[in-house]
Order: structure tokens, then sequence, then C-alpha cells
């Protein structure tokens, strides 16, 4: 069985694949300063649950990391505990996404391994909006190349800025309200933050599509944030939960025979 990790800033997500059939998911909280030891009894925990066995049912391990020191520790936790070394996503992997920026070395290998997925699953022109610290929209161009894209503040981030700079606004439940014209201030807060973060999508997937010249260019929604957003935007044409993981089972495809 393979196993994946998505590391972003706010989470790790996990998945469990046999064979291209995503098996198990989790998600784990990120904290840079977890050992190699508490990662290893982490992931043990949650494959013992689905009666797996970390050291005998995976066979192999692909990680897509924007936090250097928890790609550290999952590095050396793989080193003690794995008898394989896990294939860490940067530059020099083989993707098969050529990446046409000023310098590709700088694009998140997230970013990458979500235009693979995407094209290889819907084709292209395709635009990625990944829903998570950031949101980030991810351009994939007809030949499966990665364009660049947009990197914006995500949702949560909007929030923690409003309340932590206002004295008399409190935090809300990430739920919509009645009328996009709020008749509290919670209702004003959250039309804010979900239509606001809608419309911001929708507006910018508009201005993407124009530059490509392609106005039906999917766009494809992922990230732990995407089903609070998506049902109030207009562009997005699919919801793809676990993405960047059929991604990451993508890349460790193409590298299984090097």
């Amino acid at each position: 069985m393979l196993l994946t990790a998505d590391v972003g800033n706010t989470e790790i997500v996990l998945g469990v694949f046999e064979a291209a059939e995503l098996r198990h998911t989790w998600r784990l909280s990120t904290r840079p300063e977890r050992t190699s030891d508490e990662l290893a009894l982490q992931l043990a925990g949650f494959l013992e649950h689905r009666d797996l066995d970390l050291r005998t049912d995976v066979t192999g391990m692909c990680i897509a990391s924007v936090v250097p020191d928890v790609t550290s520790s999952l590095r050396e936790m793989a080193a003690a505990y794995l008898p394989f070394e896990p294939l860490i996503v940067g530059p020099g992997t083989k993707t098969g996404v050529p990446v046409l920026t000023d310098n590709p070395r700088e694009v998140g290998a997230d970013r990458v391994v979500n235009a693979l997925a995407a094209f290889t699953r819907f084709g292209g022109p395709a635009i990625v909006v990944d829903f998570g610290t950031g949101t980030n929209f991810d351009v994939v161009s007809a030949d499966g190349e990665f364009l660049g894209g947009v990197i914006a503040p995500g949702l949560q981030i909007s929030a923690g800025a409003l309340f932590g700079r206002t004295a008399r606004l409190t935090r809300v439940d990430l739920q919509p309200p009645r009328s996009p014209v709020g008749k509290s201030t919670v209702e004003a807060i959250q039309s804010g933050l979900l239509y606001g973060t809608a419309g911001e999508v929708d507006g910018v997937v508009t201005r993407i599509r124009a530059e490509l010249e392609a106005p039906d260019a999917v766009t494809v929604a992922t990230g732990g944030l995407a089903p609070v957003v998506i049902p109030h935007c207009t562009t997005v044409d699919h919801h793809e939960p676990w993405l960047t993981l059929e991604g990451l089972r993508l890349v460790f495809e193409r590298n299984a025979d090097d």
C-alpha cells in the first residue's frame, strides 16, 4: 500500500492507496515541533485503527510538503521505521508537468501535483482552486503545463485578521447567513467572509479564463475549506477533496521504476 502525505501550513492530509483506490484518509494538525518518533506513533495509530501495520503493510510513501521542519521529521521517521526511502516531491522529481514560471524551483510541490491530478482527470486547460491556509489558483494549459497562478489569503486568514484587528467583532461560525444582507453583526461577518471569498473565486477564475481565451476552462476545487465556499460560487465545475493525494499517487507511479 502507498502512504501519501500532503503537508500544509495548517493541516497534514494523509491517505492510503491500494493500487489506484484511495482506501483511507486522515487529517492531522501541522506542528513543526513534532519529532520523527511522534510522527511515527501518530501514523501507526491511524493505520492500526484500520487494521494496518506501518512496517508491513505500507510499501511506499510519497510526500508533498510546504513546511521544511515537518519534511525533515518525516524523512527521519521513514529512515527509522520504514524499510524504504520516501519520495519527497520537489525540484528534479519526475512529475510529467512542465513548470513554465520564472523560477520553477519556488513553485510548491502541492501545486504541481494538483496540476497533474486535475489534467489527468479532466484534461486542460484547467484551473485548480485549493482552499487552504491560502487560496491558491493553479493554471494548467491545454497541454498539461503549469502556467502559474494566483495566491490569495485564505478564508481563515481573512477571518483571523478581521477579528484580530477589531475590538468589538467576535468570531463566528463559518456558515451562510439568512441573507447576503446581514441583519446582525454575526450575519454581516458571515456574509462578508463567505460571499466575499466566493466572489473572489468567481472573479479570479473569470479573469484567468479570459487570459487563457478559454471561457470553458474546467475549474476544480479542493482543500479543507472548499465545502464551505463552493456552494456560493458560480464558476467551480468539480469538487475533488482528495485531489492532492491523487496527484501524489500519480507522481509515485511515474517514479516507481527509478
